[in-house]
């Protein structure tokens, strides 16, 4: 992960060539204060996906308690079993609006006068490269959620047992941790396949709906810009004398899932989409990246631009860019 990347702009005219240090980046005095801000969410990232990768879920006890129904002992093991798992999903969901908070921090930054949004991905380069690390974690949860359909079923159970225990006029610990307001929440939140990408996408359009004096195209030129800095693949680093930067897979990894984040949100807030004509991402040069690298890495972030993206299917979206992700 890391490396120089530099933005490829070939397909966006007038857009000045530029380094973006993913590895090396330090905050300027000038982004000291944003970057303290998102630096004290994104240091807990890491062990949030450790706790989603280590999630096994209660499947084994929440059967038996259902197969066995007056058998107490069952129950209580269940019941015991659900409930940390239940306070860390709270972690999770938790940490989703805190990554919302950083998100916006970081677009207002990004997008405000007097610069342009290239010049300041050019001149707040450590601001940049929080935003691809958010991109990047938020990508990699949602990969691990999808896997693990414990959650749904663990949080299911866990409703359905605090629903039965207050009829019965039980009050129950757990519910000072997660009540009925929170639990709801979750459950909304769990519901999406992709949570996490769900979260900032809904974050972007808000920043953009509430900032009514800053022109779209400030977010949407960071977005683009973005995902041109990201479409890089072996073949178009070794024409540009870059193979030595780009050798490592795992940086690669990280600049396709940032590219396939910065899409979905160009999609969510740009009223004609990533996938029209009109639009400043070069979709079919992002797509045909993805498709050169080896499935198993890839297979998720395209699943991504099939299910998660807004105009996908809009009859504007020319026929060959559907081909290319069906």
């Amino acid at each position: 992960m890391g490396n120089l990347l530099k933005v490829l702009t070939r397909e966006i005219e007038n857009y000045p060539h530029f380094f973006l240090d993913f590895e090396n980046a330090q905050p300027t005095d000038c982004e000291r204060e944003v970057w303290n801000q998102v630096n004290t969410v994104l240091q807990d990232s890491e062990s949030i996906l450790s706790g989603l990768q280590a999630y096994k879920g209660a499947g084994q006890e929440i059967r038996d308690a259902i197969q066995n129904p007056n058998d107490m002992l069952l129950q209580e093991r269940a019941w015991n079993s659900v409930c940390p798992l239940v306070i860390r999903l709270k972690k999770f969901y938790g940490f989703s609006l805190r990554l919302e908070k950083a998100l916006q921090s970081l677009l207002e930054s990004l997008t405000c006068p007097p610069y342009t949004p290239t010049q300041h991905l050019e001149k707040e380069q450590a601001l940049a490269k929080q935003f691809a690390e958010i991109l990047h974690f938020t990508l990699r949860f949602d990969e691990l959620k999808m896997r693990i359909p414990a959650i749904q079923n663990d949080f299911s159970y866990y409703r359905r047992t605090i629903s039965r225990n207050r009829i019965n006029n039980m009050n129950l610990d757990i519910e000072s941790e997660v009540n009925n307001e929170m639990a709801n929440r979750m459950s909304l939140f769990y519901a999406e396949a992709t949570p996490m990408l769900k979260t900032l996408s809904t974050a972007t359009t808000n920043f953009v709906t509430e900032n009514k004096t800053l022109p779209l195209e400030n977010t949407t030129d960071v977005l683009s810009t973005m995902a041109s800095v990201c479409k890089c693949n072996k073949t178009v680093c070794l024409s540009l004398d870059y193979t030595s930067r780009f050798n490592s897979e795992d940086t690669l990894l990280f600049c396709m899932r940032v590219m396939v984040g910065v899409i979905i949100l160009y999609d969510h807030v740009h009223p004609n989409g990533a996938f029209n004509k009109s639009s400043k991402i070069d979709m079919k040069g992002c797509i045909k990246v993805l498709k050169e690298q080896p499935a198993d890495n890839v297979e998720g972030l395209l699943n991504a631009l099939k299910f998660t993206t807004k105009h996908l299917n809009d009859e504007s979206t020319p026929k060959n860019i559907r081909t290319m992700l069906q």
